[in-house]
């Protein structure tokens, strides 16, 4: 498999794969960073063109996953990855605790160390759950968003597409952000947010526009 990115949370999706006993053929791909080495920790090589994923797809294994946070930067990844014949896997570690009953989890999810999450709980495709996050029963997590580790999520909540939620927040139950919001750390989100706003403080207040750019 090849994980997108080699730098920070690319490591951590790397222990993962390790705890699923999947390093057949590990792989990363990196080609900002000018500091990147031939190998991660001298064992794991790392791709720097498009040309050399095209011929890993191609020859290796055409499985992907996202080693990237923030979520325009996911989603963008995976179009990319997709237009170069990837096929998107997701990576959930075994240390995370899933309820058995109407869960559905979409294409490319990282789900990290210590993550819980009940019951009849959608996750779109490409999100990512970083460790010790708890989801409450009948949630919904749009496609590409990213929940910071510790944060937590009550029962019967929608976050919508390309949602960014710091460290540490706390969305009480029942409450709809929309799509391309940004919860700051720590805030505790009591009300409904909307679209395209940034949120912070106990209670959450919207305090601008979201921009995942900045």
């Amino acid at each position: 498999m090849l994980i997108i990115g080699a730098k920070g949370f690319a490591k951590e999706v790397l222990e993962v794969c390790r705890q699923n006993n999947d390093l057949k053929n590990l792989t990363f791909f990196d080609n900002v960073n000018k500091d990147i080495p031939e190998k991660l920790y001298e064992r794991f090589k790392i791709l720097k063109s498009d040309s050399e994923v095209q011929f890993f797809f191609k020859e290796v294994t055409s499985h992907f996953t996202i080693g990237i946070g923030n979520p325009l930067l996911r989603r963008k990844m995976y179009d990319k990855f997709i237009n170069l014949g990837g096929i998107i896997k997701s990576t959930i570690s075994p240390k995370a605790v899933i309820g058995n009953y109407g869960n559905e989890l979409g294409a490319g999810v990282n789900i990290m160390s210590n993550v819980v999450m009940t019951s009849d709980i959608k996750i779109g495709k490409g999100v990512l759950i970083n460790l010790a996050c708890t989801i409450g029963h009948d949630t919904i997590i749009g496609e590409f968003s990213e929940l910071s580790p510790c944060v937590n999520v009550s029962g019967n909540c929608v976050i919508g597409n390309n949602c960014f939620i710091g460290t540490g927040a706390i969305i009480l139950p029942g409450v709809k952000i929309g799509n391309n919001t940004i919860v700051g750390a720590g805030a505790v989100v009591t009300k409904d947010l909307p679209e395209n706003c940034t949120a912070l403080g106990v209670p959450a207040r919207v305090v601008g526009g979201g921009d995942l750019d900045n």
